[in-house]
């Protein structure tokens, strides 16, 4: 129950920076350092969470 509600906040909070950063980009605006400090944490979110998933099929096919 916990891991698509935790899906569903992610993909929500991922879309609102991406967009927010890409319409400072486009407006040629500074992005605030908030901002930035939380696209870098969900950029380093991601790919923890791809490394753990890769991780764990590997394991998982040599278990088999």
């Amino acid at each position: 129950m916990a891991f698509p509600i935790f899906a569903l906040a992610y993909g929500f909070l991922t879309t609102f920076i991406l967009t927010s950063l890409s319409r400072n980009r486009r407006e040629a605006r500074p992005d605030t350092p908030v901002l930035s400090l939380i696209g870098h944490g969900l950029m380093a979110a991601s790919a923890t969470g791809g490394c753990l998933a890769l991780s764990a099929a590997a394991w998982a096919s040599l278990a088999a």
